[in-house]
């Protein structure tokens, strides 16, 4: 099952049930009301992106309010509670938040408590392209991860609604999300520091404690509210997908057929280095396969049977850094992109990257597994840690919001990624891995980065090529050298 249905199915077992626990944390709801009756005037056109059971849509008096809910059974309640003749300006339907199909606009969109289960939050956003006018306002509330131990323990003790795995969003992480989809931020805001009603306590806890710099971010429900932006028309560009692969063959067709064919035109260049395992015959057969469907071609980083070929040090030497630089030598496409051999950063994804890019939302496009959770197996705690330590290294080097600085999948436009070369003698040949080499000229460059949350997945073919030690340590020299270069010039 995948991870939308099982939630469909989680939200269906919880529906008949919904009434009792909301009336069981009605102080927590009744704020929730209360901020969205402050900040949408009765009479309003809103559209609820999973609705649940209907009172907070019903709440807000709508002069027209539609509710969509994934959960066939939480409509049906819905509908049940809120009945057509009773309420005329009601409606629920069944739907997909992800993947809206409706033709109209409304003045305001909520999507409370939301986020948190959606599959891919990416598509949610991009579907409100579709429901909004230039003066729509978007309503997001979420809760702080923070409070994920208390949120589970209230579960366990009975006291909260069961709830799905949860993505747990920083405040960072949604407006960056909304601006991937052009919306910008205009207000945002904390609420309810004690989510009880503890007689005393309760109103100066969430009406002075509440409001503090500082004690704020301690609160348990985070809202943003948005609206969209000036649209500038996209720029539509031919595609290069560089996949620097050394023995992955279980791997190859699947990168050509998930693949999406994106722009004007896509090609994919395999950069083998010196596989051993079939991965070059593998290619071969696809390139014969897919000829005048599509444009696959394979390079090798070392010239098969060469004195540079046969030697396993001077591969180790050479890296995925010197097979990303070839791939994009070779590359006859406007906009470059990586796609890790692995595939553990789904080929699905690349689109998002695209978009990103042609609509101008940034220059350097760099993907960040940090957002979602993760499959099991997909990152060690070790390297999970390793991670966002560099994360905060790498947004102070660079003085732009870095989370993920490792996600093999970064995106630019190849003219960008010329000028990076041209000054690539500012750090020296400094990196085996190509990461650093791009984040580190991108900076220099002063190119806009931003940053596309992918769902990071386990590995299903070949060796982790990683080694945590050794190369944690030449990740630590080469952000030394950063330091000296970029802060300390």
């Amino acid at each position: 099952m995948d991870l939308k249905a099982l939630r469909r199915a989680q939200n269906d077992a919880v529906a008949p049930d919904r009434e009792k626990w909301i009336r069981r944390n009605r102080y927590y709801y009744a704020d929730l009301e209360r901020f969205l009756r402050f900040t949408i005037p009765v009479g309003s056109r809103v559209l609820d992106l999973g609705c649940g059971t209907g009172g907070l849509l019903a709440s807000l008096e709508p002069s027209r309010g539609l509710g969509i809910d994934l959960s066939q059974e939480m409509v049906r309640t819905a509908r049940k509670l809120y009945p057509a003749d009773r309420f005329p300006n009601l409606e629920f339907r069944e739907g997909d938040a992800e993947g809206l199909e409706l033709e109209e606009a409304f003045d305001y969109v909520v999507l409370s408590n939301v986020i948190g289960e959606l599959s891919d939050v990416w598509a949610a956003f991009r579907s409100l392209r579709r429901v909004t006018h230039p003066g729509t306002r978007v309503v997001v509330t979420y809760f702080n991860a923070l409070w994920e131990p208390v949120l589970r323990l209230g579960e366990k003790l009975g006291l909260k609604m069961p709830q799905s795995d949860q993505n747990w969003l920083s405040i960072a992480d949604v407006k960056n999300l909304l601006e991937l989809n052009g919306f910008e931020v205009v207000a945002r805001g904390e609420r309810l520091l004690l989510p009880w009603n503890v007689p005393l306590l309760a109103p100066v806890a969430n009406r002075v404690l509440a409001r503090l710099p500082g004690i704020r971010h301690l609160c348990l429900t985070t809202h943003l509210v948005a609206r969209p932006a000036a649209e500038s028309r996209a720029e539509e560009y031919s595609v290069s997908v560089v996949v620097p692969c050394r023995n992955e063959r279980g791997n190859v067709r699947a990168a050509v057929e998930r693949t999406p064919e994106m722009g004007t035109h896509t090609e994919i260049i395999f950069v083998d280095g010196n596989s051993n395992d079939g991965t070059v015959e593998a290619i071969e057969e696809v390139i014969a396969e897919y000829a005048g469907r599509r444009d696959v071609k394979l390079i090798h980083q070392v010239v098969p049977g060469s004195a540079d070929g046969a030697g396993h040090g001077k591969m180790l030497k050479l890296g995925k850094g010197d097979a990303v630089r070839k791939g994009f030598a070779a590359a006859r496409g406007e906009v470059l992109m990586i796609l890790d051999s692995d595939l553990t950063v789904p080929p699905e994804e690349l689109p998002k990257f695209y978009a990103a890019l042609s609509e101008r939302r940034g220059e350097f496009i760099n993907g960040t597994r940090l957002v979602y959770p993760m499959e099991k197996e997909a990152m060690r705690f070790l390297n999970k840690i390793a991670n966002r330590a560099f994360g905060i290294l790498f947004t102070w080097l660079c003085g732009q919001r870095l989370k993920d600085t490792l996600c093999g999948t970064k995106v630019l436009l190849k003219r960008d990624y010329e000028r990076i070369v041209a000054g690539r003698a500012f750090f020296g040949d400094f990196d085996p891995f190509g990461d650093f080499d791009l984040l580190f000229g991108a900076s220099k460059q002063n190119l806009r980065i931003v940053e596309v949350p992918v769902r990071y997945r386990e590995r299903t073919y070949g060796e982790v090529k990683i080694r945590r030690f050794l190369h944690g340590l030449l990740l630590l020299r080469m952000s030394a050298i950063a330091l000296r270069k970029l802060k300390m010039n």
